[in-house]
């Protein structure tokens, strides 16, 4: 019998490599931490001196929603609010969910650009007149301007297929912490020889911030509604927290205990960079100036109004631009990258037509999602005129709901499915029964619960465009899953998914071998999607920064199909490596799959190992065959291809729930 390798194939995708911490939290930060830039001003312009408290107090409350992403991630690996609704409220709910959702999304990229479009166009109001004395932009004209050639750039690397880059974030994280500590150093220096005092706890709401409640007699801006309302105008500063479900996928082992430092490091960073250095430009510039002058651009007006040299203040005004700059554009990234793929999630589960999900021809990106996402983008810009605290007001919307309908579904999830194992629970529990009775979600619940119905009378803007966008959206989903149920198969979240699998074709078995340069090695061939307890077993015990974990799909040709061209991967294999990547994000571990086509699969299996190297095989135990005989097939091809002068022992293991065999090769 005549054994052949016909061709070879290395399977990637992004979730089989994973991140640190660090990483993680620059992703993250990219977007939560952007609203420092405009939360401050649109809370003071809103409701009075009082901003800088509750920005603060918003900035504590992220803290608890972090905590709450923990619990949802440690139940759902591929999570976040669609997911979580779903499993307990189901689709309905679902729809409504992902839709304030989406809502949230679209808005990110109008305020994020118009924000850092106004800090640039009041750097050159203050650089421009030094040139020619008359010279004066029309700010908002230019920050709208601006939005849409960002809106535009980015449009256009999403559909080749450019996402976010967790080097990159690092680095704008870095910048921007660099800026920080200069800002904190700085107006300390000036605090110093100023002095200070607290600014007054009052509230002075505008007439657009009272919304409907101006009309309503009985209802006034007072004691614990009016603590309300301004916590609720203070809200916009938690947006982007849903980036932390996305990116818990791609968070490396052990996954939890990583997760909890990315939530430290998020919590710390927005607390003192959002929370901090809001209150600090309440207390160096006069709140009069701050409304007048510095609502859209403050920390550009902190930079200004320190204690030092004017062109020194330039200086740093200059360094506060260039970091919102790149802060608040990654922002408009995060939203195309987030609408794209919360959309594909759900069109996967069959309420979103396959036309929005067509590829782009020569890139293979979903360009009608991406494109009908820039162009609803670009209208809210142009019906805005840049006006950030429209904006701001109107994506307080999305951010509320979404997060609402998150902890609600926690809170039904430890009733419904109480026997989840769950890594990692929200504090302040009751035990009662098999129960652990959430107490300290529903406090967050509650304060969530209330400023979200609080926000729907205060914010006339919001509330209809929130309205009307989050129905047109859920009918569009309802119709399309109806249009699609005769085809449509519900799937279930953690056994079927849809992950875009690249494939780069070799020719030579020693090729591939070149690039596995890690300590230790270790081959796990795979053939059925339900017998991977051998994969399971190494990724609860091996340690993937030392070895090279390998999995070895072998697609077995005979006859005369084994002569003839090969596809690279067919709809029935897809299944195999849908578990294989679900298991890799589960444990945080790399692994890397490679296709061999071959008319024997033992023999596969050990010219492989020999050409990597392997210092172990590890199998799923055989149900047609048993252990015993994969045992005898390795040891007996073993013989015949091992070199003569091959020195290296291997260690050969059948895994299974109740029993493993292992035999040493020599």
């Amino acid at each position: 019998m005549k054994s052949d390798i016909k061709k070879i194939f290395i399977l990637s995708t992004a979730m089989l490599s994973f991140i640190s911490f660090w990483r993680a939290a620059a992703i993250v930060l990219c977007d939560f931490g952007s609203s420092a830039y405009y939360a401050g001003g649109i809370a003071a312009k809103a409701f009075g001196p009082a901003f800088p408290y509750f920005i603060l107090a918003v900035m504590l409350f992220a803290g608890l929603m972090l905590m709450v992403y923990i619990e949802s991630s440690s139940i759902f690996t591929r999570g976040g609010v669609y997911v979580v609704v779903r499993e307990t409220m189901g689709k309905t709910m679902a729809k409504f969910s992902v839709s304030a959702l989406i809502f949230d999304y679209l808005l990110t990229g109008p305020i994020s650009s118009v924000s850092a479009g106004l800090y640039v166009a009041a750097l050159f109001n203050i650089v421009l007149p030094a040139v020619n004395p008359s010279f004066h932009i029309n700010e908002r004209l230019l920050a709208v301007i601006f939005s849409l050639f960002v809106i535009f750039y980015f449009w256009r690397e999403n559909i080749k297929g450019v996402k976010e880059s967790s080097d990159n974030n690092v680095r704008i994280i870095f910048f921007v912490a660099f800026t920080a500590l200069i800002l904190f150093i700085w107006s300390g220096y000036t605090l110093f020889q100023r002095g200070f005092e607290l600014p007054p706890f009052r509230l002075e709401f505008s007439k657009e911030a009272l919304g409907w409640t101006e009309k309503i007699d009985w209802l006034k801006p007072v004691g614990v509604f009016g603590i309300i309302m301004a916590f609720g105008h203070s809200i916009l500063a938690l947006s982007g927290l849903e980036t932390l479900a996305q990116v818990y996928r791609e968070i490396e082992d052990p996954k939890i205990k990583n997760l909890k430092k990315t939530v430290i490091v998020v919590f710390l960073f927005s607390l003192f960079f959002t929370g901090l250095l809001t209150f600090m430009s309440s207390l160096i510039i006069p709140y009069e100036k701050i409304i007048s002058s510095y609502s859209d651009n403050l920390l550009s007006g902190l930079a200004m109004e320190m204690a030092g040299p004017y062109s020194a203040r330039v200086a740093l005004k200059v360094l506060v631009v260039i970091s919102a700059v790149l802060i608040l554009i990654g922002a408009v990234n995060t939203s195309f990258v987030g609408s794209n793929g919360i959309l594909n999630r759900v069109a996967e589960d069959g309420i979103l037509n396959d036309w929005f999900r067509a590829l782009h021809a020569k890139y293979g990106t979903t360009y009608r999602i991406i494109t009908i996402v820039a162009l609803l983008q670009a209208l809210i810009v142009i019906l805005s005129g840049g006006d950030i605290f429209l904006l701001g007001e109107a994506y307080a919307f999305g951010v509320l709901w979404s997060l609402s309908f998150d902890v609600a579904s926690i809170i039904v999830l430890r009733f419904k499915k109480p026997e989840i194992n769950r890594e990692w629970i929200f504090p302040f529990n009751i035990s009662w029964d098999k129960y652990k009775i959430p107490v300290g979600l529903f406090l967050v619940f509650t304060v969530l619960i209330s400023v979200s119905l609080t926000n729907l009378l205060t914010k006339k803007i919001a509330t209809i465009s929130g309205i009307l966008f989050t129905l047109i959206l859920y009918f569009l989903f309802t119709y399309s899953e109806k249009k699609s149920e005769k085809k449509t198969k519900l799937i279930d979240e953690e056994k079927g998914f849809e992950e875009k699998l690249n494939l780069k074709g070799e020719e030579d078995i020693s090729k591939i071998a070149l690039g596995f340069s890690k300590q230790n090695k270790i081959l796990l061939p795979v053939r059925n999607p339900n017998n991977l307890f051998h994969l399971k077993s190494v990724l609860e015990k091996v340690d993937d920064s030392i070895t090279d974990i390998v999995i070895l799909y072998v697609k077995v040709q005979k006859g005369l199909e084994s002569s003839g061209e090969t596809s690279a991967i067919g709809e029935d294999d897809k299944e195999i490596f849908k578990q294989i990547i679900l298991m890799a994000e589960k444990y945080g571990k790399t692994v890397t799959p490679v296709i061999l086509y071959s008319n024997d699969p033992f023999y596969t299996i050990v010219s492989f190992a020999l050409a990597l190297k392997a210092d172990e095989i590890v199998m799923g135990v055989s149900g047609s065959v048993g252990a015993e005989v994969q045992l005898e097939k390795i040891a007996v091809f073993w013989g015949m291809l091992k070199p003569a002068d091959y020195q290296k022992q291997i260690k050969v293991k059948v895994v299974w729930e109740s029993r493993t065999l292992t035999y040493e090769l020599s």
